[in-house]
């Protein structure tokens, strides 16, 4: 039986909290694919996390993307109470709680004590995303997982003021773990800004020091591409060794992905899980084949999907899905179809994130071809396209009136922090739309926002 007090991690994004036996694992994607076969593991979970984790009481899960949410993974934990983050529209508390799980949503920035030295505080954010503090001991775990700031960095900045021993936990990466497959309006492929492997070390110590952690972790990143149509993406994705490039800093410690952490000795070992062999997988092993067209049927379903969504029309003129070599295509406007996009996908995968109501997991996929018709910003989906997909399938929100209650929910929750956010993240998407991320103007703007506002995050 386990005698300690501290943490493991493990696999792409989970944390394994012990206080004497295992208490907590968050987002325990432990085995198995995600975003329909295109992810698999970088490494395997040894049978002794894996059996830690069966332990656990708790399993906090921060959001609806399933390299976090694994549906099979949380069949086998079914006994467990779940704790979730407190997302507007309620939808993953919701759909758990029908299949029979325990479910218990956590207030925003309240401590819950789950053990005798463990409490955990948790905030959720409008982009559907969410953010765990976990106090050890007298340790602090910041896990951000995919989180980018949506309103509580200076209140967390504030929390890790209080504490000597601090880690964080971030999803660090060249930019695979967002949509990349772009092709121009010609069929041309757009290279995506990671192939030119900035040092991914020196962007980790910037914000570790920034945020004043003593101790950062990379996490949620921890993937491979092993669909025959995406691997190619694993040329973009960085490895355990991408994190060292760069990395100084004289107030920061740079530790390795999978680590077990000693709260009482503030000292780690590292694990050294298996890693996951190459491979390349055809995408008919996962339902689909690249040649099989859309009925009449099958687009109606498409369209009513993109249709409910009130704020795409002001982005685009059309949409248009390619299925079996055939195009599929919604227009919004009736005349001057300038501006759209081509999605080249298949039938089975297209139709599964319709029917679930997860289109955005298709995206990150990387398997389905983004064609960028007309004129679009650098920034590409970001603002018009895939914040639209989140509040709508996630927070249940669609019309026009229901995304303005959406947003100003959470503005409620804490309205100073919101507005802090809010004004520079516009003035930052403004500019975003009109400079290249890759670029030196965009850097030097990021590091002069760092310096003046002293802010551990550029507002994406």
């Amino acid at each position: 039986m386990d005698r300690r007090l501290g943490f493991d991690t493990i696999g792409n994004a989970t944390v394994i909290i012990y206080d004497e036996d295992p208490i907590l694992a968050t987002d325990p994607w432990v085995e198995g694919s995600a975003y329909f076969g295109s992810w698999s593991l970088q490494h395997e979970v040894p049978a002794e996390q894996l059996e830690a984790i069966a332990r656990c009481p708790y399993i906090w899960v921060s959001h609806g993307h399933p390299d976090h949410l694994s549906a099979p993974c949380l069949q086998a934990l079914k006994d467990k109470e779940i704790l979730l983050p407190d997302h507007v529209g309620g939808r993953i508390a919701r759909e758990l709680a029908e299949a029979g799980y325990r479910i218990r949503v956590l207030p925003d920035r309240v401590w819950t004590l789950l053990s005798p030295r463990v409490r955990v505080l948790c905030i959720a954010d409008y982009n559907q995303d969410a953010i765990l503090l976990a106090q050890v001991g007298e340790t602090l775990v910041v896990n951000l997982n995919d989180a980018g700031e949506r309103g509580w960095g200076h209140f967390v900045k504030r929390v890790v003021d209080r504490y000597e021993d601090s880690l964080l936990l971030q999803l660090f990466q060249f930019g695979d773990t967002e949509a990349i497959n772009f092709y121009d309006a010609n069929g041309e492929f757009l290279d995506p800004f990671g192939v030119k492997r900035f040092p991914l070390g020196q962007e980790m110590a910037s914000r570790a020091e920034a945020l004043g952690v003593k101790k950062v972790v990379p996490s949620s990143s921890l993937h491979l591409y092993q669909r025959a149509d995406s691997v190619w993406a694993n040329e973009i994705r960085p490895s355990l060794d991408d994190y060292k490039a760069g990395f100084e800093s004289r107030t920061c410690q740079l530790l390795p992905a999978y680590v077990r952490y000693d709260a009482r000795a503030r000292s780690y070992t590292t694990i050294d899980p298996p890693p996951v062999p190459p491979r390349s997988i055809d995408p008919k092993t996962f339902g689909d084949d690249w040649d099989e067209p859309l009925s009449p049927v099958d687009f109606q379903k498409v369209e009513a999907y993109f249709r409910a969504l009130e704020h795409l029309p002001d982005g685009m003129d059309f949409l248009n899905f390619r299925v079996g070599d055939k195009d599929n295509r919604i227009e919004f406007k009736r005349r001057s179809l300038r501006k759209g996009l081509t999605f080249e996908v298949p039938r089975g995968s297209l139709l599964k994130a319709v029917e679930f109501e997860v289109f955005e997991d298709l995206i990150l996929g990387n398997f389905m071809k983004i064609r960028l018709e007309g004129t679009w910003p650098p920034s590409k989906l970001k603002p018009d396209f895939n914040p639209y997909l989140k509040y709508g399938d996630n927070g249940r929100a669609r019309t026009r009136r229901e995304v303005g209650e959406y947003l100003d929910t959470y503005r409620r929750r804490a309205p100073v922090d919101f507005l802090r956010h809010r004004i520079p993240y516009r003035m930052a998407t403004a500019f975003r739309s009109h400079v290249k991320v890759d670029s030196p103007l965009y850097r030097a703007v990021k590091g002069a926002w760092r310096f003046t506002k002293k802010s551990w995050v550029f507002p994406w």
